[in-house]
């Protein structure tokens, strides 16, 4: 993960230290940005229903490998 404006950041430690508490990412607990697709990396859409972890979009070029059924 690339840590932008760092190296711009040329004074004391204190304030250095204070600049990377503030803007450094956080992890996150839940949410959107917890999940991702396995396959394409997507954050929406995700279907974790039968350990799966795919968007939708991936689930339907998968669908019918992984043995689902078209039912309508």
């Amino acid at each position: 993960m690339k840590m932008i404006g760092i190296k711009k950041v040329i004074v004391g430690k204190t304030k250095r230290k204070r600049f990377l508490r503030n803007n450094s990412p956080r992890k996150r607990l839940f949410g959107q940005s917890l999940t991702r697709c396995t396959r394409c990396g997507g954050r929406r859409g995700h279907i974790s229903k039968y350990g799966l972890n795919i968007c939708r979009r991936c689930f339907r070029e998968v669908a019918k490998e992984l043995g689902f059924k078209k039912l309508s």
